[in-house]
């Protein structure tokens, strides 16, 4: 098939969820790819997306995904990830103070002398005994 145009073969949703539905139930993979001179790789697409979203899964035209990037959420879902991504602003605005504090202790401590630092000078004297 070197020079020869493959011809573009179009199974319909019936025939898809019908292999779908045998590799589910155990069918031998191999023997129905070489009956019906199908690809495993398209085989195995077809379940995994019949396992997925059921018919609707199998029903669509070649080449179209249906992918959370291409869904719009519902107005639940979109409500609820909008709360998320306030959250985790408002945490994350919180780290950046915490770091900004601790930024400047590590700077005080810097300056300090390393006499300081040590604490070689005790901050009280020796006591009489």
């Amino acid at each position: 098939m070197s020079e020869e145009k493959r011809k573009i073969r179009r199974h319909s949703p019936e025939f898809r969820t019908e292999i779908a539905r045998r590799m589910l139930a155990g069918e031998d993979v191999t023997a129905m790819s070489k009956a019906y001179g199908l690809a495993r790789s398209m085989m195995y697409r077809w379940r995994d997306a019949y396992r997925k979203e059921g018919i609707a899964g199998v029903s669509r035209p070649p080449g179209v995904r249906c992918t959370p990037a291409t869904q719009k959420p519902d107005s639940r879902t979109e409500e609820r990830l909008r709360k998320r991504v306030a959250e985790l602003e408002r945490k994350l605005g919180q780290r950046e103070m915490e770091i900004d504090f601790f930024r400047g202790v590590f700077k005080r401590l810097e300056e300090l002398p390393k006499a300081k630092r040590r604490g070689s000078e005790a901050s009280t004297g020796k006591s009489a005994e």
